[in-house]
């Protein structure tokens, strides 16, 4: 390898070790990785599908309009070497034309119109999850050296790291924000209760009691009606002259 290629791989590794912190550009890196794979490897045009977290796959990079095209193609039609590589979580790859026209006979005939001739799909894959795939689009038929083919599932599988590193980063922070939240209310709650029971003379299970059975009667969230009742926007008499009957429990409800 020369000295060249060594830095411009060193780079990549590097690049793809950044987005481990915090505020880094998912698509930007995707990005950079497909120029990386044409700047590095025998191959003439590169291409990323990413699923989403409801495991739809999405079109997220190219490193051209070509390789662009041939990856919307796939996901429009349902088919293509891209596509098996993700579904099976392994290697697919396809490197004779007349190979392909059987296995894929649509995807075979707009690569042919785009100038492709070969690809290799790679996994973007971390133990048993398969998140996506790297696509490598070549001008000429034939397999990929050995050595490029290792380059390139090196960076799929940083890649994955990263992609995975982020997501847990996210769901870590909707569920922060969601026990926030559900700490939130418990505090606005415990203050209704407060009120209620200062004004009518009862205590905490009672109160508790007066307010969850008012926000079931009238279909209310109970943190929402605890706030009510403590910004006084409604009047809390009702909740203390009479305990109504509760309808049925809503889940959504409270």
């Amino acid at each position: 390898m020369s000295s060249e290629r060594e830095q411009v791989l060193a780079e990549a590794f590097v690049g793809l070790a950044d987005t481990l912190v915090a505020g880094y550009d998912v698509i930007d890196m995707l990005h950079r990785l497909t120029e990386v794979c044409v700047e590095l490897l025998a191959v003439d045009a590169a291409g990323m599908l990413l699923s989403d977290q409801r495991g739809n796959l999405q079109m997220m990079a190219s490193s051209s309009e070509s390789s662009r095209l041939m990856e919307l193609f796939q996901l429009q039609n349902d088919e293509g070497p891209c596509l098996d590589c993700y579904r099976s979580g392994s290697p697919v790859v396809s490197v004779d034309r007349a190979d392909a026209a059987q296995r894929w006979p649509r995807f075979a005939a707009q690569a042919e119109l785009e100038g492709f001739e070969s690809v290799h799909a790679l996994p973007l894959r971390l133990r048993h999850e398969t998140i996506g795939a790297l696509n490598l689009f070549g001008g000429q038929q034939g397999a990929l050296p050995p050595g490029d083919l290792r380059v390139a599932q090196a960076l799929a599988d940083v890649a994955t790291i990263s992609i995975l590193q982020e997501r847990a980063v996210h769901r870590g922070e909707m569920l922060a924000e969601q026990l926030q939240a559900a700490l939130n209310s418990r505090v606005i709650i415990e203050q209704a209760k407060g009120v209620l029971g200062e004004r009518g003379q009862l205590d905490m299970d009672q109160a508790f009691n007066r307010l969850r059975t008012h926000a079931r009667s009238n279909n209310r969230r109970l943190s929402e009606l605890a706030r009510a009742v403590v910004e006084g926007t409604i009047d809390a008499s009702e909740m203390l002259d009479v305990l109504p009957v509760a309808k049925a429990w809503d889940p959504t409800v409270g």
